[in-house]
């Protein structure tokens, strides 16, 4: 039964990230460095900081070195956390959600006795996964099928030895900057499209022929870059040319993707909800401080009609997101609520549209609640704005996300290509 009541270990997470992040996030988040929505530097000693607390390994089972968090107590962590910084909570869910993922459920216990001890001993080692680029945009193809969606991709050929010999260039890779281990979705098999044909490489960090660089193609009209503006986190352009690894990198079975799993997807969409949700708090949070303090016509802004219907709205907006993430995070955990305690919806594809939009309209009465000041460079809301514009208008959370729930609606599942 979809039960509200947190349980001591779930609130204990809560209000130790709670403080952390009021202690020492935010001090360091509200810099003036730190208020320029192109140049924001992803906050390492905090990342690692942040590591050493155990968030990291947070949804890997205790007996891999982790917390055996389920994905609820995740949202709970991330949305703290991106109260603080948005960008230091999507680094590490790109991370603690890719661990259980890869070493638990994908790997084999050879490889992940081979891969899983770097990853517990080093607190700044982290994961990036290398997408097949076929999922890209694909709220865009409505009611069209896999195979017509296409995008740069790396390529991998068996050698004779057993080897696998990869190229290609990704202009985008989250993480990338900090990932001691690349997840590569690879195409192996060429006469196939979409998901078909597509393995899952590891490739540690430093492996010859693997290369970072700025993002190609990143700047746009006004020479913004845009892999800065429109990405949450860090990242970074990855290069593969003839990068040789062994034929143990590879991950499941060759052709078959274990990480293209729906369940995987499903996880990641609603903790990404919950960091968005998370920054809406922040926005919201400071707006409700500087309203108790700010006087006008002889009396707080807060206690003004105008003020206190913008905060209500907010709250109402921010506390019915809440509530669908759990939800879709509680949905994810029991499988066996989809057959008919649960309406036959994409619950987290619902969270996370949602959510876009809801913290959009948050921000936006944030900023106003400061006037003229909301739109100055040395104050964060500006900032909170900037952020929650890539969320709404990011690949998984704009209006053409909504058909995905439409194709729900209407029975169809999109076919795969052969």
């Amino acid at each position: 039964m979809y039960d509200l009541n947190l349980s001591a270990e779930q609130i204990e997470f809560r209000d130790t990230v709670k403080d952390f992040v009021q202690n020492e996030v935010k001090p360091a988040a509200l810099l003036p460095s730190r208020l320029e929505p192109f140049e924001k530097p992803l906050m390492t000693e905090l990342l690692e900081y942040v590591s050493r607390m155990g968030l990291r390994t947070l949804s890997l089972s205790e007996a891999a070195g982790g917390a055996g968090a389920d994905t609820l107590t995740a949202c709970i962590v991330l949305e703290e956390l991106a109260a603080g910084d948005v960008d230091l909570a999507m680094a590490l869910a790109l991370t603690q959600g890719l661990a259980r993922g890869l070493y638990e459920e994908a790997m084999t216990p050879e490889q992940a006795s081979r891969f899983l001890p770097s990853f517990l001993d080093d607190h700044a080692y982290h994961l990036a996964l290398v997408p097949h680029a076929s999922g890209a945009g694909r709220g865009w193809h409505y009611h069209r099928a896999s195979q017509d969606e296409g995008g740069a991709e790396a390529t991998a050929v068996r050698q004779s030895n057993g080897d696998w010999l990869v190229n290609g260039t990704i202009a985008f890779v989250p993480n990338a900057p900090i990932a001691g281990l690349f997840v590569v979705q690879a195409r192996t098999d060429e006469k196939k499209t979409g998901r078909n044909g597509v393995s899952t490489l590891v490739i540690p960090r430093g492996t010859p022929g693997l290369t970072l660089a700025d993002p190609a193609g990143s700047t746009d009209a006004a020479g913004a870059r845009l892999s800065t503006r429109w990405y949450h986190g860090s990242g970074a352009e990855v290069r593969f040319e003839n990068c040789r690894v062994p034929a143990d990198s590879l991950v499941g079975k060759e052709g078959q993707s274990p990480l293209a799993a729906d369940v995987h997807e499903m996880r990641s969409t609603i903790q990404i909800a919950a960091i968005n949700l998370g920054l809406g708090r922040g926005a919201y949070d400071a707006a409700v401080d500087y309203a108790k303090i700010r006087v006008q016509g002889g009396r707080p802004i807060i206690e003004h009609q105008a003020i206190g219907t913008i905060l209500a709205d907010s709250a109402i907006r921010l506390e019915l997101a809440r509530n669908a993430i759990w939800k879709a995070a509680w949905a994810a955990d029991h499988a066996e609520a989809s057959t008919g305690s649960l309406p036959d919806l994409p619950l987290h594809t619902l969270a996370r549209v949602y959510t876009a939009e809801a913290v959009h309209e948050v921000t936006l009465g944030a900023a106003e609640c400061f006037g003229a000041m909301g739109v100055m460079r040395d104050m964060p809301l500006q900032k909170y704005v900037h952020d929650a514009h890539v969320f709404l208008y990011g690949a998984d959370h704009d209006s053409a996300t909504k058909l995905e729930i439409a194709e729900s609606l209407a029975g169809f599942k999109r076919p795969v290509a052969a």
